[in-house]
């Protein structure tokens, strides 16, 4: 756990938020200023500051990221019509807080 991480005190249950999945790696919230109707995030329980500071023997982790993206869009009702999954990576590519998370964002109606 990394000093004043707000995803690694919600990772380590020092926080009330309503965990909607998990395995031994991840756990998955529900973003708390969504951008869309459905707004998840899935955050590694490894710290990881951010992609450029994934190793080798993170790729697992960033597959199981992605699997459990892909299982809670269909879980949320969002795979058949359509969803985004996002890696914000440093301040200038939108990341804000700095422990490795995937978005998925769906549940537009067009």
């Amino acid at each position: 756990m990394t000093p004043e991480c707000i995803f690694c005190d919600i990772v380590n249950g020092h926080t009330d938020t309503e965990v909607l999945y998990e395995t031994d790696d991840l756990i998955v919230f529900k973003d708390i200023n969504p951008h869309a109707p459905v707004h998840l995030l899935v955050v590694p329980k490894k710290h990881i500051r951010s992609i450029n500071d994934l190793s080798p023997t993170d790729d697992v982790i960033v597959s199981a990221l992605i699997a459990a993206g892909r299982h809670m869009a269909q879980e949320s009702g969002v795979a058949l019509s359509g969803y985004k999954l996002v890696f914000n990576v440093e301040r200038g590519g939108g990341q804000m807080i700095f422990h490795l998370h995937l978005h998925l964002l769906g549940g537009w109606k067009r």
